[in-house]
Formats: structure tokens, C-alpha cells, sequence
């Protein structure tokens, strides 16, 4: 199986309320024979929403995920220029980055959003 990518919710998910994960999310997740990795996109995000009173995430958030090792993946050019090329399938800028990097890096997507399906990404859930 290639690497994996967590879409924002997964990530949460993951760390905390682990029985939202689908069973083959988290048997990929739980095992960790391949690599899982967290985009800094999916930790902006979820800091907005936070800051905008929009989502109650952990504090220590950056905590969970080094212990959960988790895999930091940084934006680069080629990223977000993928972002900006894909067709308007979904409308979240977070979202468009996660395939994009996903596509980029040759990662899976670890999603429930169904509308991540519409893109050129293969899709764990």
C-alpha cells in the first residue's frame, strides 16, 4: 500500500474519537507498517477553525500527532500549483490541497468525503 495522507477529519478522528474511522481506516492507521502523514494544511485549518470558535480541537494537538508518528508534509510549488489546476469538483482550498499533495507525493487519501472521489487519488476509507 502506498504511503497514506489524512484528510482533516481522519486526522481528528484518529487522535481522539477513533471510532468514527471506517474499520479499514483504522486498521491502516493503527498498525503502522505505511507511513502516515499529516499536512500542515490540515493543522491550519483546523487552527482557524479553532480560532474562529468553529471546531474544538485538542491543545496539544501537535502532541497527538508526534505520538501517534505522523508524518509532517510541508506545501511545496509543485502542491499548489496541482491545488490550483484541479477542476472545481470540490470547493474546499484544504481539500484541493490534500489531492493535490496526495496526487503529488503518490500518497493515498485517508477521506470519507465522497467528492474527494471525483479526483485522479486513490481514496482509503
Amino acid at each position: 500500500m502506498t504511503p497514506l495522507l489524512l484528510d482533516t477529519h481522519a486526522l481528528l478522528w484518529s487522535v481522539g474519537d477513533e471510532e468514527h474511522l471506517s474499520p479499514a481506516a483504522h486498521e491502516a492507521l493503527s498498525t503502522g507498517i505505511v507511513p502516515a502523514y499529516v499536512s500542515v494544511a490540515s493543522i491550519w485549518e483546523i487552527s482557524i477553525k479553532r480560532a474562529s470558535g468553529k471546531l474544538d480541537a485538542p491543545e496539544n494537538l501537535l502532541d497527538m500527532v508526534a505520538m501517534a508518528r505522523f508524518i509532517e508534509l510541508g506545501i511545496t510549488f509543485d502542491h499548489a500549483t496541482r491545488a490550483g489546476a484541479l477542476p472545481p469538483h470540490h470547493r474546499d482550498p484544504f481539500d484541493r490541497m490534500l489531492v493535490a499533495q496526495a496526487q503529488s507525493e503518490g500518497f493515498t487519501l485517508v477521506t470519507q468525503d465522497e467528492r474527494m472521489r471525483l479526483y485522479d487519488v486513490p481514496v482509503l476509507w
